[in-house]
């Protein structure tokens, strides 16, 4: 089956992207958070922070740092990394950030609510905030100048046509963090074209509690034969879990790292939904840089989409060597 796009990707000029990625492990970030020093451009050196909902140990972040950190190494720029799982951190971290008057500011919106005044007061003192990620349908209420991510519905529904024309009977979609408002869209987009799909709120900071709550629900209801994971270490948790207590349900994902290569390849992960994290984090850097030094907005207004695409059996040898790279 060929590469399906269901979304277009709109470039940022300066970066050549092929339409098939997926994520990685992407290797240690560099420690010094700038993208290793030294840019390519002539433009005065300025301090972009990057704000995100990273759950520690969650290798799809790898693929966003590295990314950030090549295009802040292409912009001169020094790069200033934070992440907190809890909104309520994440806003300090944004503030913070603020105090220490960075230049621009690149930030998740995974919950709007509670980043709402940290962005306006960012804004306030006329620093400009991208969003990156999550928060599709929160970012312009905001007054975010630009985002970058995919549409979480769209791909849900682009899943849930997936799990029919596979002939599935009964789906579960498993999502890691509760109130997150980017996985509780895909749930939502897939049970939108496939309507016997079940959602299962898990504990994602607890891998041990999430293998055996996937476990419990594949022994109590026998008819679930697809299991629809929102990332990547999740998948494979569930194929686990699946082998564990001897169900044949299969397993589809959002995102992927280079283990899940691996298993697309194996055949224990039919497929996953590719986002291009490393384009997430080289767009919302370059963008600020853009901005900043020639007053450029990308997207007239719009979100810019950097996904979703499948990668299966049929086209993973086409990314595998990126993502033993670790780019992809």
């Amino acid at each position: 089956m060929a590469l399906k796009r269901l979304a277009a990707i709109v470039g940022a000029g300066v970066l050549a992207v092929s339409i098939v990625s997926c994520s990685s492990t992407g290797g240690k970030p560099e420690a010094s958070g700038d993208g290793g020093g030294g840019g390519t451009v002539d433009t005065p050196r300025m301090t972009i922070a990057m704000i995100t909902h990273e759950v520690p140990g969650d290798s799809f972040w790898d693929l966003v740092r590295k990314g950030a950190e090549t295009a802040a190494k292409k912009d001169n720029v020094e790069l200033r990394y934070s992440n907190d799982p809890e909104a309520p951190n994440q806003a300090n971290l944004v503030q913070s950030a603020i105090d220490s008057d960075v230049k621009g500011i690149a930030v998740t919106l995974a919950k709007p609510d509670a980043m709402q005044a940290a962005v306006k007061a960012a804004e306030a003192k006329g620093i400009p905030v991208v969003a990156f990620n999550a928060g599709m349908d929160a970012w312009k209420g905001m007054g975010v100048k630009e985002y970058f991510g995919q549409d979480g519905f769209i791909a849900g529904q682009g899943v849930g046509d997936r799990l029919r024309g596979e002939g599935a009977a009964k789906a579960l979609c498993i999502i890691q963090e509760q109130g997150h408002v980017d996985l509780e869209a895909r749930c939502a987009g897939v049970k939108a074209t496939f309507p016997a799909t079940e959602i299962l709120n898990v504990n994602g900071k607890d891998m041990p509690s999430v293998e055996s709550t996937i476990t419990a629900k594949l022994q109590q209801d026998s008819g679930i034969d697809y299991i629809v994971a929102l990332g990547a270490p999740f998948a494979l948790t569930a194929v686990q879990s699946a082998k564990g207590v001897g169900s044949k349900a299969k397993v589809g994902t959002f995102d992927t790292n280079a283990a899940l290569v691996d298993a697309i390849k194996a055949g224990d992960v039919q497929w996953a939904v590719d986002q291009q994290p490393f384009l997430q984090g080289y767009l919302a850097v370059d963008s600020l840089w853009l901005y900043l030094s020639n007053g450029n907005v990308i997207g007239g207004g719009a979100p810019t989409l950097t996904g979703p695409a499948f990668i299966d059996q049929s086209n993973i040898d086409a990314v595998a060597e990126y993502a033993k790279n670790g780019t992809r």
